[in-house]
């Protein structure tokens, strides 16, 4: 594993809602914890204050609409747009100029996520900009705030000198992992390595405890870190073993990447007060939802931040001279928010329960692909089932292995930090375990659900200069490819896509893989598509294995459009082996090498995006 030397090692979570910096000092006489960073940001206009977050939102305003100097930064008195927490309150009141869930177009094959499309339903007169364009403005300002705050005298203390660790939801797949990576690479990031979300937190949880984790745990333990956040829900298991008589960690699986989270319950909230605002005679437009929907995420905040509050306000602009003051403002009981949200996102469920799947129409509206089922504790079930026999032959304490039950649970997320949300998992969990004759389910003592990714990525820096407790995993999926079979045309009947494993499962950083069994035929000097697939259940495949089968197992991901230079021989197929590749920052690299060992192309996610 590639080590640093530099004088911080840096851990940064570009979330979906929010984003986070921590960091450890190694120079000596540095404190070598990890601790937050609190990033200046404007807050109202022409004011800026240093907070642990960075609300991942963008306002974007009109022609002639701030007043000058109302967005500078001590960095840039010339700004004009807003990152942040005046982003986000203010955004709230004109959507269409708020760019919001980058993230989760940043990880939606069926857009263009290079092409200027948020705000989402913005008018064409409006400001845009695309999904990696927003990425970059966030990391950017993360960058230039450090380097206002920390290397102001010190030019080598500037954040594109030291070493980054950047966090990526477990689920993300190749192409999304390349567009983060592209994102950071354009706001400046150089020393750079991704680290999947679930296992931040966990390591910020091992960093919390020190030696104490292993009081925590026991040989045969299979933690399931549950990170639910503002717009995904990830499921990992971490299963805890002995090797020399200590206790070691392996990352055994992920989940599928489930666009269900925060997002999806603010426009749940917003609706529940949609509706009784119809009851009583007042019924919006689809503008008047799109705020709504902002305000409900800010009430939802401020109920599940106070227990003690009975309700909270909502507000939108009215229309009519009817309404009172130019608003329309409507109390949220907690009551019903904690109903709609429990009972609608954590359903008490059978262990064996299957997510609803929603039949597609032939017609739909371009936005997010979010899933059809909002049941967590459903997609969860699923999950683990789906994982059963991939571990049927790890033996497992507290269980049978084949059920794949956690014996602990990890919380992350900001969903988690309500109580009512881990109570009720923490049921369904412990009835799943009860029929199954287990021991009831732990909850391990968390760290600050906003900021443990942060903070855990920071503390993976120093594990990776050997300082810590490492947690083993490499790829979170195996990687294959389409090969496409060579049969006689028929008519209606396409010719089989077979899928050759180029990287197996938990294939680590920094190494790489000869697939010399046989040859394929590679088509060069004009374009073509590369289908590339993946699966989190196959976990014995080795490279070069071919599985003629592979529905239900295997899913497709991003393909790849790409004219590999064939020089003079336009339309050629030439003889090829494969290498496969994990580099160290993550990225998987396919590499196709002539019989004479001269000609070689390098197949990447991020070639094209599919238009």
């Amino acid at each position: 594993m590639r080590t640093m030397s530099t004088r911080y090692v840096i851990g940064i979570d570009l979330g979906t809602t929010n984003c986070a910096l921590a960091y450890a000092d190694t120079g000596a006489g540095g404190d070598p914890r990890a601790r937050a960073f609190p990033i200046p940001q404007v807050v109202n206009p022409g004011v800026v204050e240093g907070r642990d977050l960075l609300p991942s939102f963008m306002y974007l305003p009109g022609a002639g609409e701030q007043p000058a100097g109302a967005l500078k930064l001590p960095w840039d008195g010339e700004r004009d747009y807003a990152v942040g927490e005046f982003a986000r309150a203010f955004g709230a009141k004109v959507p269409t100029r708020l760019v919001a869930s980058a993230k989760s177009w940043l990880s939606h094959t069926g857009a263009d996520r290079k092409a200027p499309i948020l705000p989402f339903r913005a008018g064409e007169s409006d400001r845009k900009v695309s999904p990696v364009e927003a990425s970059i403005r966030y990391l950017k300002h993360l960058a230039e705030a450090w380097n206002h705050v920390m290397a102001k005298d010190v030019p080598e203390h500037r954040l594109e000198h030291q070493e980054v660790i950047l966090t990526v939801p477990a689920s993300f797949d190749a192409a999304a992992r390349d567009l983060t990576i592209e994102a950071a690479r354009a706001a400046g990031f150089e020393h750079l390595t991704l680290l999947e979300e679930p296992q931040a937190a966990f390591y910020a949880w091992l960093d919390q405890l020190g030696d104490k984790w292993r009081d925590q745990v026991q040989v045969g333990d299979l933690v399931l870190v549950a990170d639910v956040g503002g717009g995904t829900s990830d499921f990992t298991l971490i299963e805890v073993a002995e090797e020399a008589g200590t206790l070691a960690l392996t990352r055994l699986a992920v989940g599928d990447h489930l666009l269900l989270g925060g997002d999806n319950m603010d426009l749940a909230v917003a609706h529940t007060a949609a509706v009784a605002l119809s009851k009583a005679g007042t019924k919006l437009d689809q503008a008047q939802m799109q705020q709504l929907t902002h305000a409900a995420r800010q009430a939802k905040e401020q109920l599940l931040g106070d227990a003690t509050l009975a309700s909270a306000p909502v507000t939108v602009l009215g229309k009519g001279r009817s309404v009172v003051s130019g608003t329309i403002r409507y109390d949220l009981p907690r009551a019903d928010v904690e109903r709609v949200l429990v009972d609608g996102f954590f359903p008490e469920c059978a262990k064996d329960a299957e997510p609803a799947k929603a039949r597609a129409m032939g017609l739909q509206e371009l936005g997010l692909p979010y899933v059809a089922d909002p049941g967590i504790t459903k997609h969860l079930a699923h999950f683990l089932t789906r994982q059963a026999e991939a571990l049927a032959g790890r033996k497992k304490k507290g269980g049978p292995a084949a059920a794949a039950l956690p014996t602990a649970v990890l919380f992350n997320g900001g969903v988690f930090k309500a109580d009512p949300m881990r109570t009720r998992l923490m049921g369904v969990l412990n009835e799943w375990a009860k029929g199954a004759q287990a021991e009831p389910v732990r909850a391990l003592a968390g760290t600050d659900l906003d900021l443990a990714v942060a903070r855990g990525a920071a503390y993976y820096g120093l594990v990776r200069r050997g300082k810590g407790v490492r947690i083993r995993g490499g790829t979170a999926r195996a990687y294959y490819i389409g090969v496409e079979t060579a049969q006689p045309a028929v008519p209606g009947l396409p010719p089989a896509l077979k899928a050759l494993c180029v990287a197996p499962f938990g294939m680590e950083e920094g190494t790489e893989s000869d697939i010399p069994q046989q040859e394929f035929g590679l088509v060069v000097g004009e374009e073509v598509e590369f289908r590339f697939l993946g699966s989190t259940v196959r976990r014995d495949d080795k490279p070069g294995v071919v599985v003629d089968d592979w529905e239900g197992q295997i899913d497709e991901l991003t393909p790849v459009r790409a004219t590999l230079d064939g020089h003079a021989n336009q339309g050629r197929v030439v003889p090829v082996h494969l290498h496969s590749k994990v580099t160290e920052v993550g990225q998987l690299e396919l590499w196709c090498y002539g019989r004479d060992g001269k000609q070689r192309w390098k197949l990447e996610f991020n070639v094209r995006e599919q238009r």
